[in-house]
C-alpha cells in the first residue's frame, strides 16, 4: 500500500511516522522547504492536557460580540471576517451549550492523554531532542469564582483521567518565586504535574528526519493544486512538481484542508484562527520561572523552552492573514509584564521574535480524524490551538484507520459527520 500525506505539520508527519512504522509506503507533500514552518513551527510550546476545553462553550458569543473591536480582546473577530464565517460561528454558538461543551471537552481530553502517550513513546524509540521539560505546568487565578470553576472543572475531568493539585498563593510561590512581586494579586492555583512542554518545531523536524530514514519520501517546496477523483475514488495529487499516484491520500494541512477539499466537494468546518506567539532571550532574567505558568484572566502563557522564553495568548479571527499585529503583541506583553515586571529586561527590539500562525479551528473546538466522504481519502486537520498537543495522538489514531486496524482509543466524535 502506499499513502500520500498532504502537509509536514506535526499532525502529518507524526501519522506518516506511524504509517511507516505499519511497514506501509510514504510520501509526504509540504509547500515548505521543511517540516513544521507553518502553525507548527512557534505555538505556545506546552503539551497540556489541562487545556482542552474548546472555545465553544457556555456564554462565549456574549464575549465575543463585547470585544469586537478591542485590538486587547483575549478572541477577536476582524468586522472583515464576518460575512465570510457567518455559517461557521452558527454552528459555533450551537456547539456553546453546557451539554456539548461537556461532550467536546472529553473528546479532546480522550486524545490528549492518548497524544501524552504516543509522544512518550516516539521519545523513548527515537531519543528526539527537542528542549523537553516534564514538570508540569501552574496555571494561576486572580478571581476567586475563576478559581472555583477551574478546580470544578478539573475534578470533572479528572473522572476521565486528568491530574492535578489545588495550590494557595504561598504554593504557587514556591513553584514559580518569580510570582513573589505580585503574589498580592492572586487568589490560588492549580497544578497539572503530566503536562509537558517542548519546541514543536525541534520535534517535528527531528521526527521528519527519523521517517525519511524509515524510508518515507518527503517533496518539500511542493504546492498541492489539486486532487485528481476517478469513479472509485481520488486517484492522484496535483503538485506544483507533477501529479502523484497513491492507494490512499491523507489530509492534513491545517487551515488549508477546508480550501483543498472544498475543491472536490467536502465540506469541512474550519476556520482559520491567528495565534500569536513572543519568543525572547532568557539570559537577562536570572531568575526567571522554570516551571511553565498560564494565567487564566490575562490569557497568556509564559514558557521557558531551552535559553528562550515564549509567550502566547492571543486569537485573532482574520482570515489566513500571519501578520503579528503589533498593538495585539504589545497587550500581550504588557500583561506578561504586569505579572512578572523582570520579563521586560528579556524584550530587546533586537532579539524579540514575533511570530504568528492560523490554527484550524472548528465550531465544536474538536479535531477532524477519520475517513472523508470520499472512500480512499482521509482528514487529519482541525486541532485549534491543541495541534502540539494531539498531533502524536492523532498520527497514530490515523495511521490505524488508513490501515484498517483497530485505533488505540474510541475515535468517535472526531468523523466528518460529527461536526
Amino acid at each position: 500500500m502506499k499513502v500520500i500525506v498532504l502537509g509536514a505539520g506535526v499532525v502529518g508527519t507524526a501519522t506518516a511516522y506511524f504509517l511507516a512504522r505499519h511497514g506501509v509506503e510514504v510520501e509526504v507533500v509540504e509547500r515548505q522547504p521543511g517540516a513544521a514552518l507553518e502553525t507548527s513551527f512557534g505555538n505556545g510550546g506546552v503539551i497540556h492536557a489541562s487545556e482542552v476545553e474548546p472555545w465553544s462553550q457556555p456564554g462565549m458569543p456574549l464575549k465575543v460580540l463585547k470585544w469586537l473591536g478591542q485590538e486587547n480582546a483575549p478572541l477577536l473577530v476582524r468586522y472583515g471576517a464576518l460575512p465570510k464565517m457567518w455559517q461557521w460561528g452558527l454552528k459555533f454558538m450551537a456547539n456553546c451549550t453546557e451539554e456539548r461543551f461537556r461532550r467536546n471537552t472529553l473528546v479532546n481530553l480522550r486524545l490528549a492523554l492518548h497524544s501524552l502517550a504516543m509522544l512518550q513513546k516516539i521519545r523513548a524509540e527515537t531519543d528526539i531532542d527537542y528542549d523537553l521539560r516534564t514538570h508540569g505546568v501552574l496555571k494561576i487565578y486572580t478571581n476567586a469564582q475563576s478559581l472555583r470553576s477551574g478546580i470544578a472543572t478539573a475534578k470533572f475531568l479528572s473522572g476521565s483521567g486528568l491530574t492535578f493539585a489545588e495550590a494557595d498563593v504561598a504554593e504557587c510561590v514556591r513553584r514559580v518565586p518569580a510570582l513573589q512581586a505580585t503574589a498580592g494579586s492572586l487568589v490560588g492555583g492549580i497544578y497539572f504535574p503530566r503536562d509537558e512542554i517542548g519546541d514543536c518545531h525541534k520535534f517535528t523536524t527531528a521526527l521528519a528526519k527519523r521517517c525519511a530514514e524509515l524510508g518515507v519520501t518527503f517533496h518539500y517546496g511542493t504546492t498541492v493544486q489539486n486532487l485528481e477523483r476517478g469513479s472509485n475514488g481520488i486517484t492522484a495529487v496535483v503538485t506544483s512538481r507533477g501529479v502523484m499516484r497513491a492507494d490512499r491520500f491523507v489530509v492534513a494541512m491545517g487551515s488549508f484542508s477546508a480550501l483543498l477539499l472544498k475543491q472536490v466537494g467536502i465540506r469541512v468546518p474550519i476556520y482559520p484562527v491567528k495565534g500569536v506567539t513572543i519568543t525572547v532571550p532568557g539570559q537577562a532574567w536570572p531568575d526567571r520561572p522554570s516551571l511553565p505558568v498560564i494565567d487564566d484572566g490575562r490569557i497568556f502563557g509564559l514558557v521557558p523552552l531551552g535559553d528562550r522564553m515564549r509567550v502566547s495568548g492571543s486569537a485573532e479571527v482574520a482570515s489566513y492573514d500571519t501578520t503579528p499585529s503589533p498593538a495585539r503583541c504589545q497587550a500581550i506583553l504588557n500583561n506578561v509584564v504586569s505579572v512578572f515586571p523582570d520579563f521586560a529586561r528579556c524584550v530587546d527590539p533586537a532579539t524579540v521574535k514575533y511570530w504568528a500562525g492560523v490554527r484550524p479551528v472548528t465550531p465544536s473546538g474538536t479535531p477532524i480524524l477519520g475517513r472523508a466522504p470520499i472512500a480512499n481519502l482521509f482528514i487529519a486537520a482541525g486541532h485549534g490551538h491543541l495541534g502540539w498537543t494531539m498531533g502524536c495522538g492523532s498520527g497514530e489514531v490515523m495511521a490505524a484507520l488508513v490501515t484498517g486496524n483497530a485505533a488505540s482509543i474510541d475515535t468517535s466524535g472526531f468523523a466528518l459527520a460529527d461536526h
